[in-house]
């Protein structure tokens, strides 16, 4: 009798990081949402990087293509913490 081997999930990387410029997403075909500034939760994967963030009581989430994570982390509008 032979096991099957556990399954894994596909590389991913959990960080802290803070919206600190203009950082948009789209729902679908509609209009750009700006994600307001302040801290998220980034987990990256291989083609996205999905946000995480809680404002009040409402908790919002998102992803994005690793390309536009990474251009907002080079343009300054993205902070990855230390």
């Amino acid at each position: 009798m032979t096991q099957e081997a556990p399954k894994t999930a596909p590389h991913t990387a959990l960080q802290h990081a803070r919206i600190v410029g203009k950082v948009e997403y789209r729902e679908g075909d509609g209009p750009n949402i700006v994600i307001r500034p302040g801290p998220v939760k980034v987990e990256t994967g291989l083609n996205d990087a999905t946000l995480s963030w809680e404002d009040g009581e409402v908790r919002g989430s998102t992803a994005i293509p690793l390309t536009d994570f990474k251009r907002y982390v080079k343009e300054g509008k993205i902070e990855l913490a230390a």
